[in-house]
């Protein structure tokens, strides 16, 4: 009971700030930390996630919370009196899918909290500001709402040119003094900005040695995807949208999920003036935009016989181009019209497959019944992202692949048996794997908008 009132208190709160934003969106805020008081850290705590990584300090979720009430309000004192020293994160590293590594921080769980506190009254303010071409990491949206926006414009637009952007390195390269300039021109509230900054300068511990970086935000805290968003919202969100769009002849459009985005147009001109300008724009803010990823894409169904079409050096067609993870190209419905298809990226599919292989490889000697169970997850957690309209057939070949791993490890658990295909069949009919499944249906959407409407 406590707990939801608790959380009523901090919705309400909630919908003041955004309310007093949404009314006044030209004026600085400058009285938003009074809104954080022990309920709204409590609401903050339950939303922190408690099973990630400990940082430099070693401390879990489970011991924060055995004296959680004394540690949130002494927590609050030192936030409010200026006296909180932010801990630097842990770096650690994980493999990002071209084979590189991606650095990634983590802050320890007492500042997780701080920083889930303030992001959320961040969120209620700059929630007014943002376009709705930005779906990253935003309350209420999602990757597969950007997949499906970008879908539904290029299919109104036909033919476009499409701008596939790659900024390199963005997280490692935002400015510092820029990011509170672009803060400072909306809040104005002492609390937040001296935390903010102290964020900004809490320094990396890798190896016993700490560091402080002159730019970027690291990777895994919790309140940097919301710094990303506001970086980026200015670069490049109201920029396109307050000054390119006027000038454009055509239609066009920006999509965007966290620094993965997508420029389409209806005018080839438009289109070659924007990519013409954008180095320049992006470098005034510190980034730089990746010289053989980003490209220009004439997007468009090809009616005639074309000769095979040669890759670039991304492994890219040139009528082709990736976003989110999926490879989108014109094709031909059931019906004979040309319509705008995803498939999973050659790169998303070679890779889920060499993990689930190696899962396999380690896992070969664990009983049938406990490799099925957490095969099942495996491939439940692809078709909950990949299974959207028109990728069926990258679904059926990585279930196919997957068993085709399961079969070659199981073989190997002896030297004197191998496993047949006749005797995995029987197997499978006694520890099934879930067939490939579409589980966000455009389909289904339309149904379910049509009884919305119908209700209404």
């Amino acid at each position: 009971m406590a707990e939801t009132l608790r959380s009523t208190t901090v919705s309400t709160k909630c919908q003041r700030i955004a309310e007093l934003a949404c009314h006044r969106p030209p004026l600085r805020l400058t009285t938003l930390a009074h809104h954080i008081d022990v309920d709204w850290l409590y609401e903050a705590h339950a939303r922190t996630r408690k099973d990630g990584a400990a940082g430099i300090d070693g401390q879990s979720a489970a011991e924060y919370a055995q004296d959680l009430t004394s540690n949130l309000t002494t927590l609050l004192t030192r936030a409010k009196a200026g006296n909180y020293q932010a801990p630097p994160v842990r770096r650690t590293y994980i493999p990002k899918g071209n084979g590189e590594m991606r650095p990634l921080g983590i802050p320890t769980f007492e500042d997780k909290v701080l920083q889930r506190a303030v992001t959320m009254v961040l969120e209620a303010v700059y929630e007014q500001d943002f376009y709705d071409c930005s779906y990253g990491f935003r309350p209420g949206r999602s990757a597969h709402q950007a997949i499906q926006a970008l879908w539904q414009g290029t299919m109104k637009m036909g033919r476009c040119w499409v701008i596939d952007l790659d900024i390199r390195k963005f997280f490692d390269r935002l400015d510092h003094r820029l990011l509170r300039e672009m803060i400072s021109q909306r809040i104005g509230d002492g609390v937040l900005l001296r935390l903010i900054g102290k964020w900004l300068q809490a320094g990396v511990m890798e190896e016993s040695q700490r560091w402080v970086p002159e730019s970027g935000t690291p990777q895994g805290g919790v309140i940097s995807p919301l710094l990303a968003n506001v970086y980026l919202h200015h670069v490049l969100d109201a920029w396109f949208h307050e000054q390119v769009q006027p000038r454009c002849r055509g239609r066009s459009m920006l999509v965007r999920y966290a620094d993965d985005a997508v420029m389409c147009f209806a005018n080839e001109e438009d289109a070659r003036r924007v990519l013409e300008v954008l180095p320049k724009r992006f470098g005034r803010f510190g980034l730089e935009l990746h010289p053989t990823k980003t490209r220009l894409v004439d997007f468009a169904p090809k009616r005639r016989f074309q000769p095979k079409a040669i890759k670039d050096k991304e492994g890219q067609l040139p009528d082709t181009f990736t976003f989110l993870g999926f490879t989108h190209y014109w094709g031909r419905s059931r019906r004979g019209c040309f319509v705008v298809k995803r498939k999973t990226a050659s790169d998303r599919l070679s890779g889920s497959l060499k993990k689930f292989r190696q899962w396999c490889r380690r896992h070969r000697h664990d009983p049938v019944s406990v490799q099925r169970f957490h095969l099942a997850k495996k491939l439940q957690g692809h078709y909950a992202y990949y299974g959207i309209t028109g990728n069926g057939r990258s679904l059926h070949l990585f279930y196919e692949q997957a068993k085709r791993a399961w079969l070659t490890w199981l073989s190997r658990r002896s030297q004197k048996a191998r496993l047949r295909w006749e005797q995995f069949c029987r197997l499978l009919d006694r520890y099934p794997l879930p067939p490939p499944r579409v589980v966000h249906s455009i389909y289904l959407t339309k149904r379910i908008q049509r009884s919305r409407s119908r209700m209404r």
